[in-house]
């Protein structure tokens, strides 16, 4: 919205007059007083005029705020092309030098589109989710709440095929489902009041992705668990770093993880880090790009890299602390290395090319499909599943009845400084 502050009026400026009159000569001696007067009022009316102007051009160059809902491409809010940068934090330690190092900084100058890009996509990420949190209501259907924020999402990062949009549908898995849920069409799950909400949403620009996702839940009852593991998310984020052992992140996480007690409907539960869950690096259209950030201890002893992006996500469970795949499947991905595969099916064959031309390597869901007019696809997408070029990823669960919590950030090791991308006012 434009700024209420009206422009400057122009005031008509009046000609001074003299109380005590005096005799004129002639006609032409009057039109000889008159006319520097006059100038003088002419010119006065150009310099008002032209203040008008400015303060009209420079009205024109105040930003547009967003609008709520929020409609407005976040290219239109940041006309300059650069988007704000996340939160630093700098290296400790053997890293302190990289800080001040000339040589770093030069390589970060030739990074910059790149950390441009990502952080265009977090910006949208950070508007989506600042707006859903002002509409997410128990009584909500949750195929309407997805479609609400993958819609949001479509007009803020100015949807253009591959180039820039939704990096992989939108998780809303609920209690003791930790992740990969979404209703497939016609689902009718509706959010309950006691129900933690995980919000697991994706922006991508030009492949490089913003994995991020909070916790929703309405009875305070929950808030320890919640806290429990956003602070483990957190001390992940505090402990990444160049060359840091992946085993250390995870010792650090499960510590601060199990330090939180949580008391439900009177009974108190220790919460858990679930040891079969982890971040992951993340590479140009691929989420999973081969490195796992483990989120208990005793992990591998790999270690983190220069130019590395990292999900940093922690889960936290009142269960057993494990999950196993169940439920009806609704996420899926193209593996990300397949080479050609021949295939015998037609159907499977033009499904392949509807998703190699609308996702890639990018992860998608049966509703995604559906938009985009396929019918009767099942068959050819186990086609697909059963010919290793697609891979299905079900719902992760804990034992029912438990209940999960989850909060996670993207992180860049700059060469200088660590940068947590997604980071916002909220978390």
């Amino acid at each position: 919205m434009m700024d209420s502050n009206s422009l400057v009026e122009e005031n008509g400026t009046s000609e001074p007059t003299n109380s005590v009159e005096e005799p004129t000569n002639s006609v032409e001696e009057a039109s000889e007083l008159s006319s520097p007067l006059q100038n003088d009022v002419d010119n006065g009316k150009e310099v008002a005029k032209k203040k008008k102007k400015k303060n009209k051009s420079k009205k024109k160059k105040e930003l547009p705020e967003q609008t709520d809902p929020p409609t407005i491409p976040v290219l239109d809010l940041f006309p300059s092309g650069d988007f704000p940068e996340g939160e630093i934090q700098q290296y400790k330690d053997d890293n302190l030098w990289r800080t001040t190092s000339e040589e770093k900084r030069e390589l970060e100058r030739l990074q910059k589109p790149i950390y441009n890009s990502v952080r265009r996509a977090a910006e949208v990420h950070r508007q989506v989710r600042k707006y859903m949190r002002s509409v997410i209501k128990p009584g909500m259907l949750m195929t309407d709440l997805c479609e609400t924020l993958e819609n949001t999402v479509r007009k803020l990062i100015s949807e253009d095929g591959l180039q820039a949009g939704i990096a992989f549908p939108t998780g809303c898995s609920l209690n003791w489902v930790a992740a990969h849920w979404t209703p497939n069409t016609g689902d009718k799950t509706v959010l309950q009041y006691d129900d933690v909400m995980k919000l697991d949403f994706g922006t991508h620009v030009d492949g490089c992705i913003v994995d991020c996702a909070f916790t929703v839940a309405f009875n305070p009852m929950f808030d320890p668990l919640l806290e429990a593991s956003r602070e483990a998310t957190n001390t992940g984020i505090k402990e990444a770093g160049v060359d840091v052992r992946l085993c250390d992140v995870g010792a650090a996480i499960q510590e601060v993880m199990e330090s939180y007690e949580v008391e439900i409907n009177g009974k108190a539960y220790q919460v858990k880090s679930i040891r079969n869950l982890n971040g992951h690096s993340i590479g140009r259209y691929q989420i999973h790009a081969g490195k796992s950030v483990p989120i208990v201890k005793g992990g591998e002893q790999t270690k983190m890299e220069e130019g590395e992006f990292y999900a940093i996500e922690t889960f936290g469970s009142t269960g057993k602390g494990y999950v196993r795949e169940d439920l009806e499947c609704s996420h899926y991905m193209k593996n990300f290395d397949v080479g050609h595969v021949p295939l015998r099916l037609p159907r499977a064959k033009q499904l392949l090319a509807t998703i190699n031309k609308n996702f890639s390597t990018l992860a998608f869901c049966r509703r995604y499909l559906d938009r985009l007019g396929e019918t009767k696809y099942l068959m050819a997408l186990k086609n697909l599943c059963d010919s290793n070029i697609v891979q299905p990823y079900p719902p992760l669960c804990d034992v029912k009845g438990s209940y999960v919590s989850q909060f996670e950030h993207t992180i860049l090791l700059r060469p200088t400084c660590k940068e947590v991308i997604s980071r916002g006012d909220d978390y």
